[in-house]
């Protein structure tokens, strides 16, 4: 995903559920896990939310990680995706630290 506008991103119930469109213009169900810090940028984790996922939160899969960058409007921001892989790895390793408690992570998950 490239550039998608918190435009389109809804909470539902406070699930943590949010709505982005992927270039193509469809709708992407996403559940907001955190946002980690580094090198003064900031990025969300994301894991994408499947129809049969809706009952019961999925707690296995490959995580999202997008960078947040504002825009003209304080009242929105923008995750842009993120194509280097030492920066995603070192992001995902922060995530997987924080929750190391919460999370079951299998040593071969990639971003």
């Amino acid at each position: 995903m490239d550039n998608e506008n918190l435009d389109g991103m809804m909470e539902e119930d406070l699930d943590n559920i949010i709505i982005l469109n992927d270039e193509d213009g469809k709708e992407v169900r996403f559940e907001f896990l955190d946002i980690v810090e580094l090198d003064s940028e900031e990025y969300v984790i994301l894991l994408p939310v499947t129809e049969e996922d809706d009952d019961n939160e999925a707690e296995s899969g490959e995580v999202v990680i997008l960078k947040i960058e504002d825009t003209d409007s304080e009242d929105e921001e923008s995750y842009v995706s993120v194509d280097d892989e030492t920066v995603l790895n070192k992001v995902f390793d922060m995530f997987k630290e924080k929750f190391k408690d919460e999370f079951n992570f299998s040593e071969d998950e990639q971003q």
